[in-house]
């Protein structure tokens, strides 16, 4: 039976990461509060993702680990972590999550004066002219699957048994930092496909359109950075593991 206070966590916590770093996110790119400077968004906004999580994973990882990703829940079920129907509840209330926490954001900024989702957007990610360096769908494809391998390749080892207890939440929440600074003007940076699919459910049109990859590109850098994993540490100790972040 799976445990209905960590489906409760992992739905709070995608909201709350939806909300607060999508929301800077838009703040930066569609109500565009630095000007020109594509810079300080791009620092701003991969800041906001990186501490909100940190935040997260000390608050809610006790109770469920944290996940709020569903490619985090793809590496722990493919490195043996999680049995199947727990890492299935925790798929459908991380995307309810998302789209919950996109709603309420969408309503508040909706209250702002010639506001429109078609114009300044709700942080969706995107390719080709969606995204800010004009990056092809190819190009697109493999920085998701690269990225995410690197974000769930340091969640797997920073929960692993011999790694340094307590440091996991900081290790984890800057690792997202970096992938954010990298991949922000690429794609826009999903490397969680809950935090894709609901913006671009509410924005549709293209980014609508453009979700399949930053749902399947995620998955597949998981599942890699999971077998890497069991490479290193061996299938026998990852079966033993039992730290969460």
């Amino acid at each position: 039976m799976i445990n209905a206070r960590k489906l409760a966590a992992e739905f709070l916590g995608t909201a709350v990461l939806v909300f607060i770093a999508v929301g800077v996110a838009t703040e930066n790119f569609g109500f565009k509060i630095f000007g020109s400077s594509l810079a300080a968004g791009v620092v701003t906004t991969a800041l906001a993702f990186g501490l909100v999580l940190i935040a997260l994973a000390y608050a809610i990882g006790p109770v469920s680990g944290c996940h709020v990703n569903p490619a985090v829940t793809m590496g722990f079920f493919a490195a043996g972590r999680m049995k199947a129907a727990e890492a299935i509840g925790y798929v459908v209330a991380q995307v309810a999550g998302a789209i919950t926490g996109a709603l309420v954001l969408w309503q508040i900024f909706s209250d702002i004066p010639g506001y429109s989702r078609k114009v300044e957007g709700l942080g969706a990610d995107g390719y080709g002219s969606l995204s800010l360096t004009h990056l092809n769908q190819t190009g697109a494809f493999v920085t998701e699957v690269v990225l995410t391998f690197i974000f769930v390749t340091v969640i797997l080892f920073a929960t692993h048994k011999a790694a340094i207890q307590g440091a996991a939440g900081l290790a984890i929440g800057m690792s997202l930092v970096v992938v954010h600074l990298i991949g922000i003007p690429l794609t826009g940076t999903s490397v969680n496909p809950a935090r894709s699919l609901g913006p671009a459910l509410i924005v549709g049109g293209e980014s609508l359109g453009q979700v399949w990859l930053f749902i399947v590109a995620p998955l597949v850098g998981a599942v890699i950075a999971a077998a890497v994993h069991l490479l290193i540490v061996g299938r026998e100790v990852a079966d033993k593991e039992t730290v969460t972040v």
